[in-house]
């Protein structure tokens, strides 16, 4: 195996890790801090995410890919040189990320709820949540820049042992601190909300320290090839900048998407369920589900469908660059079939299990609201999946211009729709709204990658209209057989209604799938005992 493929899997498998621990720590957090906590927690991280991704705007990836362009000319200097003005310039950038963010923490805590004496968060909670995650701002930026140079020397290892430790500590900080102050020491939730987002700059701290240690180790042997570096070109500061942003930019819009739609419902659920008759605590519980609790157990098939899909992106872009037509069409092919035949099922199974999901996850209090809106949602997994790969699909084919057209579009329609839609469906019109948006960005998609590379979809077509004939089977077997087992009173009786469903389900579609040989079709190279299947 080669050494850039071997890092490649390394640093796929230590992402892919980070984000599924990132994922399902929420079950164990809300059923600390409740509702409410999640709620609060999502006030400070939504506006933190977006500040990040502007600040860093795609820097690993972007550092990586000029690094790796000047080093195969012999031309280490560049990439050193980058390395050093752009720490400065990433400190700075974050520094100014960091001011804006605790500055105007007031302000935006009273765009997100009106306070009307009520029972709820209150105005002074989601500033200090806020101002305490905003801090993890100084550190980020010039981290992702450290991590792209050692990606342009085909190191994943400094990248992929960062990105792990950064999140097991900030996991386990959020974790041990809620449950020292919720259980130990009585305390409240905003209490441990507040330190549940400092978290965030902690884990910062973590990945920081373990990438210095991989430069103190590497330094002899970067310094050797830095010294027999020949300059190619006298290239400036401006150049360099110019250029990593120019890689840097489509790296944005897809990271951008969803905390952006979940931007708009920050500053419209709360208020207009308000007005719509709700207390201000039902409000923040119907945003706490929609933003951070549900939408988190979305995306754990979405992380896994994309994550397999994207591994096809670089031949995409390889076929387009030689113009081999054929094999382009049969690998867009090949990626749409996998996520929809991995998305697809994940997402409608999780909405017909809603119910004890949440009564099994986060308790039974909660299973009757948090189920309705889970079940809702749980299709949306599907359009964050098609946006993500149809994204990547344009990068492949070098349009990936029209990512940031799409992600406007659908951003557009989100936020017009979004308020209106509330009013008249309560909270499910975030949902709506949600989906309209996505399905304008991907429609928009598609239509690019059919322009773009004369991509046919008839064996999409005809494999999605399949898919959906299996799923509505494993639904009704689903249904069919969990009704037996009667109401469920009881945790543990959610428990078990949830594990049989899963079983049902997955036998079933898994058994369609290979009986009818989609299964082989979609996934056969990747699994030996189906490679032999004729």
């Amino acid at each position: 195996m080669s050494r850039l493929l071997r890092g490649t899997l390394i640093l796929s498998a230590a992402t892919f890790f980070s984000k599924f621990i990132g994922l399902i720590f929420v079950i164990p957090f809300t059923n600390l801090v409740g509702e409410p906590g999640m709620a609060l927690y999502g006030y400070a991280y939504i506006p933190y995410t977006i500040l990040l991704s502007i600040s860093t705007m795609g820097v690993p990836l972007a550092v990586s890919k000029f690094v790796s362009k000047y080093n195969a000319l012999g031309d280490y200097a560049a990439g050193r040189k980058l390395l050093k003005s752009g720490l400065l310039v990433m400190t700075l950038t974050g520094f100014l990320a960091f001011l804006i963010l605790y500055m105007l923490a007031p302000a935006l805590a009273h765009q997100i709820i009106d306070e009307r004496g009520g029972k709820g968060n209150s105005i002074e909670d989601i500033t200090l949540v806020i101002r305490m995650v905003s801090t993890a701002l100084i550190i980020v930026p010039s981290m992702s820049l450290i991590r792209g140079y050692f990606q342009g020397f085909q190191s994943m290892g400094p990248t992929a042992v960062s990105q792990v430790v950064e999140q097991i500590v900030r996991i386990l900080f959020i974790l041990i601190a809620s449950f020292i102050v919720m259980n130990l020491l009585d305390g409240n939730t905003t209490t441990a909300v507040a330190l549940s987002t400092f978290a965030a700059t902690l884990g910062a701290v973590a990945g920081l320290i373990v990438l210095i240690w991989y430069w103190t180790k590497r330094k002899p042997h970067l310094q050797k090839m830095y010294d027999k570096s020949k300059p190619v070109a006298d290239i400036s500061l401006k150049d360099i900048y110019l250029e990593t942003i120019k890689y840097a930019i489509p790296f944005v819009a897809v990271g951008l998407a969803i905390p952006l739609y979940q931007m708009i419902d920050q500053f419209t659920i709360v208020k207009t369920l308000s007005d719509y008759g709700y207390t201000q605590e039902e409000s923040e519980s119907v945003f706490a589900i929609i933003t951070q609790i549900a939408h988190k157990l979305v995306m754990i098939p979405v992380s896994l469908a994309t994550a397999l899909a994207l591994t096809l992106i670089p031949v995409i872009t390889k076929s387009f660059t030689q113009n081999n037509q054929d094999l382009l069409h049969k690998q867009i092919t090949q990626t749409f079939q996998m996520v929809l035949f991995l998305t697809a099922p994940a997402a409608i199974g999780l909405a017909v299990l809603a119910y004890p999901a949440y009564g099994a996850l986060f308790g039974m209090p909660t299973m009757e609201t948090g189920g309705f809106y889970l079940r809702w949602y749980a299709p949306t997994a599907i359009w964050f999946a098609l946006f993500t790969v149809t994204a990547a699909i344009l990068q492949g084919l070098n349009q990936q211009r029209f990512a940031f057209i799409s992600l406007s579009v659908g951003f557009l329609a989100k936020l017009l729709l979004n308020k209106p839609f509330l009013l008249v469906f309560a909270g499910t019109g975030s949902i709506i709204a949600t989906n309209i948006g996505y399905t304008l960005s991907i429609l928009f998609n598609l239509y690019i990658i059919k322009k773009y590379s004369g991509f046919s979809f008839k064996w999409v077509y005809r494999r999605t209209v399949l898919m959906t004939v299996f799923i509505v089977i494993m639904s009704i077997a689903v249904v069919g057989i969990t009704s037996l087992l009667g109401k469920p009173d009881t945790r543990l009786d959610t428990i078990i209604e949830l594990t049989v469903g899963i079983l049902t389900g997955g036998v079933v579609y898994i058994f369609l799938g290979y009986r009818s040989g989609l299964l082989t079709i979609i996934l056969g190279d990747r699994i030996p005992f189906l490679k032999r299947r004729k």
